[in-house]
């Protein structure tokens, strides 16, 4: 019998998982190259959405610090807010240092035997991240998530209680793995007077999102000015946050996608969000 590929991946969340990369890996601490590497390993740990970078331990040029053994928690789900100190495997704490610059518990040693030899490090800890001459942000990118922006002609009217926000026939609808289908529209569209915001958020695949409110509602508008290559369709165009808002498409209203996403994640992963 056919399986859903979502139902596959599903199922391997709630273990622990690596892939190999070949892209040369460089991490600044302090002014230091501590990391230079091409044997970088992306790893997920149990629960834990996005992946986190390991690198040979022989090519992490800082002191390391045994801080203490580390018993496998934490939330249901380990989204990105949870901090990196908050593991769901065993293994070993560490302290990364650079001269007179520690960073307490910024690594791990998982006790894992494929990944032992490896050095987890926290993204946030770490001052600089370049995948070959590209720096990044965020935390790294998940070789098997995708952006995909489709221009369309469909009707979309979105509503805050009634009241009409944005009216388009033609949007730009962004399909992003594992996450419900946003749609980006042009400002001109936009019938509600919007408030900037000082608000910006950082998508590894997008970019920077800078942000708008309306009269109600709080930096419920963003919008990508400069997108990473990924999303280039989307420049300029903003997306209103449909989770607490009613958008009608080819007039039939959408269900809210933040309760279609928990219900998702309980379902098919079998964890509390």
């Amino acid at each position: 019998m056919s399986t859903r590929m979502r139902d596959a991946m599903g199922r391997l969340f709630k273990e622990l998982r690596h892939e190999p990369t070949e892209k040369r890996v460089r991490v600044v601490l302090d002014g230091e190259t501590i990391v230079d590497t091409t044997d970088a390993v992306l790893v997920w740990e149990p629960r834990r959405i996005v992946p986190t970078y390991a690198v040979p331990a022989t090519d992490l040029r800082a002191e390391v610090t045994e801080a203490g053994e580390v018993t496998p928690g934490g939330p249901g789900l380990l989204h990105p807010g949870i901090p990196f100190t908050t593991h769901s495997t065993a293994g070993s704490s560490l302290d990364i240092a650079i001269g007179g610059e520690r960073r307490a518990g910024a690594g791990f040693r998982p006790a894992d035997p494929n990944l032992r030899d490896h050095v987890l490090l926290d993204f946030d800890a770490m001052d600089q991240w370049f995948e070959e001459e590209e720096e990044i942000h965020g935390h790294p990118r998940d070789p098997y998530h995708r952006v995909d922006s489709r221009a369309s002609t469909r009707h979309v009217r979105i509503e805050d209680g009634g009241v009409l926000l944005a009216e388009t026939n033609r949007p730009t609808l962004v399909f992003e793995t594992n996450l419900p289908v946003r749609f980006y529209l042009p400002m001109e569209d936009v019938v509600a007077d919007l408030t900037p915001s000082d608000q910006k958020t950082y998508c590894p695949y997008k970019g920077q999102a800078s942000y708008w409110s309306t009269d109600s509602r709080p930096n419920v508008v963003w919008s990508y000015e400069r997108p990473l290559p990924d999303a280039g369709p989307i420049a300029e165009l903003v997306a209103f946050y449909d989770d607490i808002l009613d958008v009608t498409v080819d007039g039939k209203l959408r269900d809210r996608p933040g309760g279609a996403v928990v219900r998702s994640l309980r379902e098919e992963f079998g964890v509390e969000s």
